[in-house]
């Protein structure tokens, strides 16, 4: 990214120590959990949770979708039940 002025600068900088903060507190959290990883293999595993659509015939010939979310590793399922993800996940 470019950023013109200082306080962009500034601004851009906080964003990403922010970042960087919040990564390494969900380390913590999965390490205390029993589950040791990187920061870079933590976010490796919860980038490979992912939601997939599928779209079925439906009624007069409106398409009904289904949502659900693709197979996961040991891994994956333990950092969702360590970070609560099944909150946000589809329901069936």
């Amino acid at each position: 990214m470019f950023h013109w002025t200082e306080h962009n600068i500034r601004v851009h900088v906080f964003t990403c120590v922010l970042a960087l903060q919040a990564a390494h507190l969900m380390r913590l959290k999965a390490e205390r959990a029993g589950l040791d990883l990187s920061v870079r293999a933590l976010l490796d595993q919860l980038a490979g949770i992912q939601e997939t659509v599928l779209l079925y015939q439906g009624e007069r010939g409106r398409p009904k979708a289904r949502r659900m979310l693709t197979e996961q590793t040991p891994d994956q399922q333990q950092l969702r039940q360590i970070f609560g993800l099944d909150r946000y996940a589809p329901r069936s």
